[in-house]
């Protein structure tokens, strides 16, 4: 069977407590009827659960939800990620809060270009929740994400062969320094190895796991190498429509997506209209790992 001819993987579509609608037939999926400013049942958790790990990015729309209400549904998945910027007193406010805020006034946009979260941290983000409470009115703004599973599954044998044992270096310097132009916090930003292809812990599958917002170098090879082998693979995701699907942004829209296999990137085509939004994250159970 050839690469273009891969089988997509069954992902339920059914379930009894809320209604799912899949933006692709591999990736992302729309959800209505949970109200998440209450607490979920065990048994609506096991479903969102279930479709967390068969969709990677769930969008859940009409919620009206406080700040407190917010995080209180990441934590039904585990310990609140603190940003490294707020390390460096760059934010203020609630540590366990990252504001995404872009107006007139931007010198840019968070997540302006591919990446996936915090990759530069020992133990990266499982999965970020991003609300929006305000859209720009001239339309825009919206969210891509790439599925980093068929990113994987669609590279030749020979490539995967010679990719599977490296690593490769992720750095927080070059976004929080090289493009947000913040002071490091004492000690420096985050900056830590990882396979360049990973397992999943949950689903087991292989996982590409480089991103041009925080990999530096591929680990053990000459620099011009590295650089040829990391722009590769970066145009790969960004020019592969195969790899991704779109989240339009609505006001109370919360958005789930699944650090370990996803990248994304918050398109900037609204200027000079404004977009606002919260983003909480999930702390990782263990490194990433081959």
């Amino acid at each position: 069977m050839s690469k273009a001819a891969l089988p997509v993987p069954e992902h339920r579509t059914d379930y009894e407590h809320f209604e799912l609608r899949s933006l692709t037939p591999h990736i992302g999926a729309e959800i209505r009827g949970l109200d998440l400013s209450r607490p979920l049942t065990d048994a609506e958790m096991l479903e969102v659960e279930q479709a967390f790990r068969d969709w990677m990015v769930l969008v859940f729309r009409d919620q009206r939800l406080t700040r407190d209400q917010h995080k209180a549904f990441a934590r039904r998945f585990g310990r609140l990620h603190v940003h490294p910027m707020h390390g460096g007193g760059h934010r203020g406010g609630d540590p366990e809060i990252l504001p995404v805020v872009t107006t007139a006034d931007s010198p840019y946009t968070a997540g302006d270009g591919w990446h996936t979260d915090v990759t530069c941290d020992e133990i990266p983000p499982l999965g970020s929740m991003l609300y929006v409470r305000e859209t720009p009115e001239c339309g825009g703004g919206d969210t891509l994400y790439a599925d980093m599973y068929l990113a994987w599954e669609l590279l030749s044998e020979p490539m995967q062969r010679f990719l599977e044992p490296l690593e490769a270096v992720h750095d927080g310097a070059i976004p929080y320094v090289g493009a947000y132009r913040t002071t490091p916090p004492e000690g420096g930003y985050p900056r830590n190895r990882h396979p360049v292809a990973i397992r999943h812990p949950e689903t087991g599958r292989k996982v590409l796991y480089v991103n041009a917002g925080f990999t530096s170098h591929i680990a053990g090879l000459p620099p011009k190498e590295s650089r040829a082998i990391l722009d590769f693979l970066y145009r790969y995701i960004a020019e592969t429509p195969r790899l991704h699907c779109r989240v339009v942004w609505e006001p109370g829209t919360l958005t789930f997506w699944d650090n370990r296999c996803t990248q994304h990137h918050a398109v900037w085509d609204y200027y000079p209209h404004s977009r606002r939004g919260e983003r909480v994250s999930i702390v990782g159970e263990k490194r990433p790992a081959s």
